[in-house]
This record gives structure tokens, C-alpha cells and sequence, in this order.
């Protein structure tokens, strides 16, 4: 379980882009504990297993088995993390999984942030069985 957060700041006041950071450590910690409970591979390789779960190729993919999943409020806040323009995009991503995968963080910044964390779980645990059915 994650740490409960607490601010001053209205999550609405939080830019899109600040809520993918937060988002993308959300999601990295998410992926790296559930590795760690499932193998007792070392470090070396499980660093190389959560690449494939966290790169905007991966997490671009991941989000497309999420959508029909979400509440409207979380697909307002994938749109806008969607939307938000980066000055950088991967050179292993198209610009579209770039963006689809800052909606992706958005969503678990935005869900974080509000110590929502049964539903971090709740879609954590449907992008874990999207991944091992592909695998």
C-alpha cells in the first residue's frame, strides 16, 4: 500500500503533467513490488521485466485494454494528460503512445493524489492480467 498524501493544493489546480510525474513513480513502484512477489529473479532482471511494463510503448498498449474501464471523471484526466504537450518524446515511442502513455500516468498521479488508493489497485490489477495474457 502506498503512503497516503495530504496538500494544501486542490488537485485541480495540478497540471496534467505534474500529475504523470507523480503517476510515473506511482506506477513504477506498482510494477517493481509486483515483480518482486512474483519471481525471485535478480535484480538485473527483473529491471529488464519492468521495462516492458513501464515504457510508453507498453503502458500506450495497456491503456487501450483500460479505457472501457474508467469513470468519466478518470477519462477526463487521460484526456488531459493526453493533451498536455512534452518538449520531449522517447525515441522508442511514437508521439500518439507518448502521449496515451502521460494519460496513463496522469490517471494513477491524479488517483494517488486523492488517496484513492483502492482504485489504483482495482486498475493496477486489470493492467496486471492485461500484461500476463499477453506475455
Amino acid at each position: 500500500m502506498l503512503p497516503p498524501f495530504h496538500s494544501d493544493i486542490d488537485i485541480r489546480e495540478r497540471s496534467p503533467l505534474s500529475l504523470a510525474f507523480v503517476g510515473d513513480g506511482v506506477l513504477e513502484l506498482l510494477v517493481r513490488a509486483r515483480l518482486v512477489s512474483k519471481s525471485h529473479a535478480t535484480p538485473a532482471v527483473l529491471h529488464h521485466e519492468a521495462i516492458t511494463l513501464v515504457s510508453a510503448k507498453a503502458q500506450a498498449r495497456l491503456l487501450e485494454t483500460l479505457l472501457p474501464h474508467l469513470k468519466e471523471a478518470e477519462k477526463d484526466i487521460v484526456r488531459r494528460g493526453r493533451n498536455a504537450s512534452k518538449a520531449a518524446v522517447s525515441k522508442h515511442a511514437s508521439v500518439q503512445e507518448y502521449r496515451a502513455s502521460t494519460g496513463l500516468e496522469a490517471l494513477f498521479g491524479w488517483l494517488y493524489l486523492q488517496d484513492r488508493h483502492e482504485r489504483i489497485d482495482e486498475l493496477f490489477d486489470l493492467l496486471w492480467k492485461e500484461y500476463e495474457h499477453s506475455a
